[in-house]
């Protein structure tokens, strides 16, 4: 029998090896701004086109290399970074394993034009498919011009999986946000489809957050700094009045390299403890700055995984540090009875003879019993269709409410085990034989035949906002109010590529939009449902809620659309109704496909039946 074990080719190789390092276009985006930075440079451009597919270029003017390094660059395992095995102990560089540029030519066309400053000439090679097409001498700049096209020609099934533009580009965003946040002197620049996304002078950090997130971010930043003999920490958190319920905003760097790390991110949050919701996660920006011989970072091809040797330590440095500091300026309430300003130092007796005693004018023919006219209430704004309507006083005879009607109900009710019902609309009473109380502003009580129900108001609302935005999305029949004064509203740049993607669907929904130059658009209309919410709080709150139930629901683009405006548009808990606006509350709800099915899969309605109020009594 022959031998059966051979060696792979260079090319299958590299085109197995590019399947963990590079994943999609941000993969290559990644490692090549990477090279960009270990090279030294102060200046990098980014160059997308067709959201990475069709083209990857980043210039930069680091120290180039000479027409030997330029071709040995796409052997594998071929590294400028490390020369033996103790050199992965002390590693401060971005790459060290000699694999991206020979994965990235494994499956896409590659032309690189590099200089070395003393060189009168540079090199320029081509390769496709890890086959060298040409390498000649060139005019070209100083330092290094990679240009990647058409990633995944070769590897077909790969290309057909990536997603759509606007998806692949907020991919690009998040690591280029990375590694601008990690770098702040350098320079960056990207543009997409020849425009201008973002342009990053060298600055500090707080400039270069600012420069990324928005000019709102100036003032919410808390500084954070601790210097140990175990680690030097140093970044800023966000003011826990800004939290946001999604994840994304939250960036560890390790010696300048961004990491994930779950335990490390439990730190922050348990030091946010008693000031944010349980669903609301914080900003921060945390630098950590560790001896390279205290950790091991070749865990992964994607260098983001990190093993530590005191991970205990550091995560006590990193809660504490970060709990100081939001202590420190005055995030977190304080009781301080010994401040020289305290309100006893802030009175100061007057003389006897300064001191005039006061006056009070009262009118004697005041007759408190009298009859007044009452005021009119202000109107709150609830339950809309296309328009809004004007709720009745309350009735005269609301004592009457409380007496236990003898009549019986039309509510025809099936008790399970968890006591919940679900409620055709032909069961449901007319409203004029309702008897309905609100309890605690949160639920609204009704009786019924055998005793009474319970409806959750929020998820009552949510419930019938959600199917009513669906069917919008199906026949594209939603309505917008126009606004008298149209708003700009500046987004950052992933959350602007995401509302390219979603804008057919928004306005189907009956959003008026338009976009208005770089990452903002104009909001002329909104749903006529959503009309008294603010057109900024109303779309941060909108895509916000898209990307949470992207993350953790795995919905599709319409479900998941309808669902968020739904939660964000609903009447929220604390809410005070009137009669007729609980009575069109119900009325909408048991017109719903699932009434009794909220957004969250628990039940909206509750059920209490006689002989369990009888049995308790009787205990």
């Amino acid at each position: 029998m022959s031998d059966i074990i051979q060696l792979l080719p260079d090319a299958v190789a590299n085109q197995i090896a590019a399947g963990e390092v590079v994943q999609r276009p941000a993969s290559a985006v990644k490692e090549l701004v990477e090279n960009a930075i270990d090279a030294g440079a102060d200046k990098i451009q980014l160059i997308i086109k067709d959201a990475g597919k069709s083209l990857i270029q980043v210039i930069d003017n680091g120290c180039g290399m000479s027409l030997t390094d330029a071709r040995m660059c796409f052997e594998r395992h071929a590294t400028s970074k490390i020369r033996k095995a103790d050199d992965l102990f002390a590693i401060r560089t971005m790459g060290f394993r000699g694999e991206a540029m020979a994965s990235i030519a494994a499956i896409a066309q590659v032309e690189l034009k590099t200089r070395r400053h003393e060189d009168e000439l540079g090199s320029c090679i081509t390769i496709e498919g890890s086959e060298v097409i040409s390498q000649e001498p060139c005019a070209a700049n100083t330092g290094t011009s990679i240009s990647v096209k058409n990633l995944f020609y070769n590897t077909p099934a790969r290309r057909n999986f990536l997603k759509s533009n606007p998806v692949e580009m907020r991919h690009i965003i998040d690591e280029f946000q990375r590694v601008a946040l990690a770098h702040p002197q350098i320079f960056f620049t990207l543009h997409h489809d020849s425009q201008e996304v973002y342009h990053l002078p060298g600055s500090t950090l707080k400039q270069r957050i600012v420069h990324l997130f928005g000019n709102n971010y100036n003032q919410r930043l808390v500084p954070v700094e601790e210097d140990t003999t175990i680690i030097k920490l140093r970044g800023f958190v966000g003011k826990p009045e800004f939290a946001r319920k999604t994840r994304g905003e939250q960036f560890f760097f390790v010696n300048n390299r961004f990491i994930r790390d779950s335990y490390l991110n439990h730190a922050v949050t348990t030091a946010f403890e008693e000031l944010l919701p349980d669903d609301c996660f914080p900003f921060y920006v945390l630098f950590i700055d560790i001896d390279p011989s205290k950790i091991d970072i070749n865990v992964h091809p994607t260098k983001t995984e990190i093993k530590y040797q005191d991970e205990k330590a550091i995560y006590a440095i990193i809660r504490s540090a970060v709990k100081r500091s939001l202590g420190r300026y005055n995030i977190t309430p304080s009781l301080d009875f010994d401040q020289e300003n305290s309100i006893e130092h802030l009175i100061t007796p007057k003389p006897l003879e300064e001191i005039i005693a006061p006056t009070i004018s009262f009118n004697p023919n005041f007759n408190p019993f009298a009859n007044k006219e009452e005021k009119p209430k202000q109107e709150h704004p609830f339950l809309r269709d296309s328009g809004g309507y004007k709720k009745d006083p309350i009735p005269q005879n609301w004592d009457t409410l409380y007496e236990i009607s003898k009549k019986e109900t039309l509510f025809q009710h099936e008790i399970h085990e968890e006591k919940t019902i679900a409620v055709d609309e032909q069961d449901v009473s007319k409203p004029s034989e309702r008897q309905l109380f609100q309890i605690h502003n949160r639920f609204i009580l009704s009786q019924i035949k055998s005793g009474f129900m319970l409806i959750n108001q929020q998820a009552a609302h949510e419930r019938i906002l959600y199917e009513r935005f669906l069917l919008q999305l199906q026949n594209h029949s939603g309505v917008s109010q126009q606004s008298l004064f149209p708003q700009s509203v500046t987004l950052n740049g992933a959350d602007f590529e995401l509302l390219k993607e979603l804008l057919p669907d928004i306005r189907a929904l009956g959003f008026d939009i338009r976009e208005f130059g770089k990452n903002t658009v104009v909001v002329e209309g909104i749903p006529a449902e959503l009309n008294n919410v603010g057109e900024l709080e109303l779309l941060e709150h909108l895509l916000e809620g898209f990307k949470n139930n992207l993350a953790i629901l795995k919905l599709d683009k319409r479900d998941n659309l309808a669902r968020s405006l739904a939660r964000n548009g609903a009447i929220k808990t604390g809410t005070r109704l009137s009669l007729e606006e609980m009575n069109q509350l119900i009325d909408q709800l048991f017109a719903c496909e699932s009434p009794n099915q909220a957004l969250n899969g628990k039940p909206v309605i509750s059920t209490f039946t006689m002989n369990e109020l009888i049995e308790r009594f009787e205990k």
